[in-house]
């Protein structure tokens, strides 16, 4: 699907401005665009969920992907970076524009395109100091196949408005994880600073 003019635009400007070395260490506004598009989801919510309780689903979170304390500060950004991957891809999906509020949707994806920007240089700095990709076996498998599995529900439901609220709440559920697994690696980089 051809992403709107205005969409285009603002990518094209945010892409051309200043963007500085990040280094590995996420941006101070990392975590605040996680939850500024937390509460721009809860906004999109077209319908209640009382209207489609045939439409309920668990979709299996991996949540020991994202709490996990043995995961490294590479393999998380790695999952950090699929997950906001695939959270951007679900928004760009065909049928996306008719359920939810264009506006608010938009303001969504340059949130997700911003990050997924910052974490693409992360990424390519560590893989660069390391000498490999982080596997893509790894951590990041649950998380690929969760979204499978969200994927495949959307199609099965015909992308129905009920099946939209659904995945709407489980972007809010990963969206709170993406807070969490942020407040990690922030605290990682801290503790990294200090003497």
């Amino acid at each position: 699907m051809a992403l709107p003019l205005s969409l285009l635009l603002v990518l094209v400007v945010v892409s051309c401005g200043p963007s500085g070395s990040l280094g590995c260490d996420l941006p101070q506004n990392h975590i605040q665009l996680s939850k500024d598009n937390l509460v721009l989801m809860r906004q999109m919510r077209r319908i209640s969920n009382s209207t489609c309780l045939n439409d309920t689903k668990d979709f299996r979170f991996p949540r020991a992907v994202v709490k996990g304390s043995q995961v490294q500060k590479v393999q998380a950004i790695s999952v950090l970076h699929g997950m906001l991957q695939h959270i951007s891809d679900l928004l760009l999906t065909e049928n996306t524009s008719a359920a939810w509020n264009t506006t608010l949707l938009n303001q969504v994806r340059m949130g997700l395109y911003r990050q997924l920007e910052d974490l693409e240089a992360c990424l390519v700095r560590d893989m660069g100091e390391e000498g490999t990709a982080p596997p893509s076996h790894g951590p990041t498998l649950p998380v690929r196949r969760y979204f499978e599995g969200i994927c495949f529900y959307l199609k099965e439901k015909q992308y129905s408005d009920c099946a939209w609220e659904a995945v709407r709440v489980e972007i809010m559920r990963s969206l709170s994880s993406i807070i969490t697994l942020q407040e990690r690696l922030s605290n990682i980089d801290r503790d990294q600073r200090s003497p």
